[in-house]
């Protein structure tokens, strides 16, 4: 398995926190190097961990948010 890069180049907001070290957060997030993208995921800071999440272009999240505004 490749080694992978990662840089949180703006935390944007908490979501949740289970209590147990992890939070879901949305933040910017440059992978291997890459334009930063939005990224929501579970994050454990104090041990360096993240679990599984979700990255948006700038367009994808434009489209997201236009459909959620229409719920």
């Amino acid at each position: 398995m490749s080694e992978f890069k990662y840089e949180i180049t703006r935390r944007i907001k908490t979501l949740s926190d289970n209590g147990k070290g992890w939070t879901k957060e949305l933040n910017m997030v440059s992978w291997n190097g890459r334009d930063p993208k939005l990224d929501i995921r579970d994050w454990n800071h104090g041990e360096n961990r993240m679990g599984k999440g979700i990255t948006l272009s700038i367009e994808e999240k434009d489209a997201l948010l236009e459909a959620l505004n229409e719920i």
